[in-house]
């Protein structure tokens, strides 16, 4: 567990992003620069939790979590959800 904490900037980071992605979505009319924000959010939260996604397994597998990167928007958007 202790090393789950090392995790804990990712996940502080997709915390972040979430309460910018509610706060854009409350209110009551979005503008273009919004909807383009709203876009960012989801390209950075995917790569984000594909983040996680790799520090886990690596850890998993008794490898070292540092290893793993951030990958291209367009290698993340690609998965199926």
């Amino acid at each position: 567990m202790a090393n789950e904490s090392k995790d804990q900037p990712v996940l502080g980071h997709i915390d972040r992003l979430v309460k910018e992605e509610e706060h854009l979505y409350a209110q009551s009319q979005l503008t273009d620069d919004d909807r383009d924000r709203l876009a960012k959010i989801k390209v950075e939260l995917d790569q984000c939790w594909d983040l996680l996604r790799q520090r886990r397994a690596l850890r998993e597998f008794g490898r070292d979590a540092d290893q793993a990167k951030v990958r291209p928007a367009k290698i993340v958007e690609n998965y199926e959800q």
